[in-house]
């Protein structure tokens, strides 16, 4: 049986698919650009402001946070070699959100204008363990809360730092007990 060769249909110039394709792509996205140039650029203007208070809220606390290692260990020194460890992670999470911010935030955001005060330390080592322990997890459960509103890359550096703070209170209580 001989076989017949389908005959050939191309036209020369584009298909009408093609033609409805593209002026509907066009049409989209001359409408998209219209539509997402006000929000974009207002999102883009809220955004760095919104991380940037983030980070340096993260800076201060994780610097706060410090300041409470420093005052366990100068009241009780014996505690250095268990605590020393932990301290030096919070000055690397203070460092991280720090690393991130474009400008030093102002003073009037960062710090106040009073010298914070030291923090209380209980005389019994247990007990000023116990009240680090509380303070990281107080700070963990902050960080992982503020992870929601947090642009993705701050977001993934607060739950990192969040997870941390969360183990470092596991060993505390560990240590306090």
């Amino acid at each position: 049986m001989p076989s017949y060769p389908i005959p050939s249909r191309h036209r020369s110039g584009p298909r009408r698919r093609s033609l409805l394709t593209g002026a509907a792509g066009a049409a989209g996205a001359v409408l998209l650009s219209g539509c997402s140039d006000s929000t974009s650029t207002e999102d883009a203007d809220e955004r760095p402001s919104a991380a940037g208070r983030l980070r340096a809220r993260g800076a201060r606390d994780s610097g706060e946070l410090l300041g409470r290692y420093d005052a366990v260990l100068a009241a009780h020194p014996a505690l250095a070699a268990r605590l020393d460890p932990l301290r030096a992670e919070v000055k690397r999470h203070q460092a991280a959100f720090a690393e991130g911010q474009t400008a030093p935030p102002s003073p009037s955001a960062s710090a106040p204008s009073a010298p914070a005060p030291s923090p209380s330390v209980p005389g019994d080592e247990k007990a000023a363990v116990r009240d680090l322990a509380k303070a990281e997890r107080d700070l963990a459960g902050q960080r992982a809360s503020a992870l929601l509103d947090a642009p993705a890359e701050l977001a993934r550096l607060l739950a990192s730092v969040a997870a941390a703070g969360a183990a470092h209170a596991y060993l505390l209580t560990e240590d306090a007990k």
